[in-house]
């Protein structure tokens, strides 16, 4: 399927504070970035996969060097891709596999981690290994521990849990603390590379063969439509789940002086996935300071079908019609070629300090 040829600018492009002004000085190269956050967002990632592509097939390799991806929920499995001796066939793989996922009316919490660990065997390919010895990345998975009523996977007991958390979430984003604790699993080759996180309880723990699908697939795993990840090896017991509950867009302390490159669903960062309907919550300044956003523009989106990415809410819109919304998001993949065209047009002809905008 080709992509529709429009002239209109593809991609917004949001700099914090620092990076704006190194690279209006500098511009950008490829070997300027050392950190790549991959935000939760689920079917959204298959409205940025060309972006992806351009970044992990074409632009980054042109300068190795290691480098952290970051990721919660479906931006893990994004970077893992990407970890693989063939990046760009494992993103397609992953675009193509999610797409392929069907659902009956009602079905189990039980019924959709299934499907989830099957795709997960299908994207990996016993290449686990791989993922964590690339030469250049460092593979980083955020999960949350849950407590209380969320250790749960009844659906009566996990909806008070939830109704607990969205409670003392308008009280304070610090209450959560409460509900959930931070685990970072790592590659055992860095530490990463962010400062000392106060803001939750937190803890890292080192990526092994033995615990990286259990971390993947913890953290994808979303309260009332998957059932949690019971004991990840190395974690000790209890239920992991989607690191996005807590780091939605992944509003964290990166240290050092790189570029944090940070392809994304939309130009704004949301700190937890129940801060999606208070516009109040926002990225803290101070920590994307280095940060280089770039997301789909309005424009871009208004062109699409349905006016947007593809999201989890497509799976109603067209049910009982899966192929109607495979072609869907088979389009959508299709049209993000201009993304990463976009992008890399803009870095090679050294104008893409002129569509930054202050993040």
């Amino acid at each position: 399927m080709s992509a529709i040829q429009i002239k209109s600018p593809a991609l917004t492009i949001k700099a914090g504070p620092r990076a704006l002004a190194r690279i209006r000085e500098r511009g950008l190269q490829p070997a300027d970035v050392g950190i790549l956050p991959g935000a939760a967002g689920g079917p959204k990632a298959l409205g940025i996969q060309g972006l992806d592509l351009a970044l992990f097939a074409e632009w980054l390799p042109r300068a190795p060097r290691q480098r952290a991806l970051i990721g919660a929920s479906i931006g893990s499995w994004r970077f893992a891709c990407a970890c693989l001796p063939d990046a760009a066939g494992a993103l397609r793989r992953l675009g193509e596999l999610y797409s392929a996922q069907r659902f009956a009316k009602g079905a189990s919490m039980a019924q959709v981690s299934f499907s989830c660990r099957q795709m997960l065997d299908q994207l990996l390919d016993g290449q686990d290994g791989r993922v964590l010895d690339n030469p250049n990345y460092r593979l980083n998975i955020v999960v949350v521990k849950s407590h209380g009523l969320l250790r749960h996977d009844h659906r009566g007991a996990l909806g008070l849990g939830l109704s607990g958390v969205i409670g003392s979430n308008l009280l304070g984003r610090s209450r959560l603390a409460r509900h959930f604790e931070r685990l970072i699993l790592h590659d055992a080759r860095l530490t990463p590379p962010l400062r000392e996180l106060v803001d939750f309880p937190s803890r890292y723990l080192a990526l092994d063969p033995g615990n990286l699908r259990q971390a993947l697939l913890a953290s994808g795993s979303i309260p009332m439509i998957m059932e949690g990840v019971r004991d990840i090896p190395g974690a000790g017991l209890g239920t992991y789940r989607d690191g996005g509950l807590l780091d939605y867009h992944l509003d964290l302390p990166y240290s050092g002086s790189d570029i944090v490159l940070y392809p994304h669903f939309t130009d704004r960062i949301i700190p937890g996935w129940f801060d999606k309907g208070l516009p109040w919550r926002r990225g803290d300044s101070g920590r994307l300071q280095d940060v280089l956003l770039l997301a789909p523009s309005p424009d871009y989106l208004a062109r699409l079908p349905h006016g947007k990415l593809p999201d989890r809410k497509d799976f109603t819109r067209y049910q009982g019609d899966d192929p109607g919304r495979e072609r869907y998001w088979r389009t959508a993949m299709a049209e993000s070629r201009r993304l990463g065209d976009e992008f890399l047009e803009l870095v090679e002809r050294g104008r893409l300090a002129e569509r930054m905008l202050a993040l």
